[in-house]
């Protein structure tokens, strides 16, 4: 199945579970890369105040791309060390975290759900980070053309620092 016939826009109240049932399979601790897990109260918050972009296909979340102002999520060590090596823009927000279904990779869903962000934010510069040994996230960030600003590291890892503008 292409991206094409996934529906891809922003996410409603509705999706909230599937969205945090998506999170939790992608954790560290059972095999994924995500580097946080964001409880359901600041879910909710960051989809009332930017775009949170899922894609649906038979009715359930195979992916999402949350994004959030700088201030909503400035109290997380990771995202502190994120903009102590690159600052950007002062109306810059926060992309990430992206989590594509381990069904769904490799179909450009990531692309196809950046690409809608994109609509919605346009001018706007979006900052992210992802981690040096995340060589999917990596290739697939490079493809959509954005581009490594700064490094960091943060709990024994290294971090890339992206930058784009919509």
């Amino acid at each position: 199945m292409t991206a094409i016939e996934m529906d891809v826009g922003k996410a409603t109240a509705v999706d909230l579970d599937r969205i945090l049932g998506l999170q939790e399979a992608n954790q560290l601790a059972r095999g994924g890369t995500l580097s946080a897990s964001l409880p359901r109260d600041r879910i909710a918050a960051m989809m009332d105040a930017m775009p949170l972009i899922v894609a649906h296909r038979n009715g359930l979340v195979t992916g999402f791309l949350m994004t959030t102002t700088r201030e909503m999520n400035a109290d997380l060590p990771i995202v502190q060390a994120m903009f102590a090596a690159y600052h950007g823009t002062a109306d810059a927000y926060i992309y990430g975290p992206i989590c594509v279904g381990a069904e769904e990779r490799g179909k450009g869903l990531a692309q196809a759900m950046f690409a809608e962000l994109r609509r919605l934010e346009p001018g706007r510069e979006g900052i992210l980070f992802i981690r040096r040994d995340n060589e999917a996230s990596l290739r697939a960030h490079a493809r959509m053309g954005i581009r490594e600003v700064a490094e960091f590291q943060f709990n024994g890892f290294d971090f890339a620092v992206f930058s784009y503008v919509g």
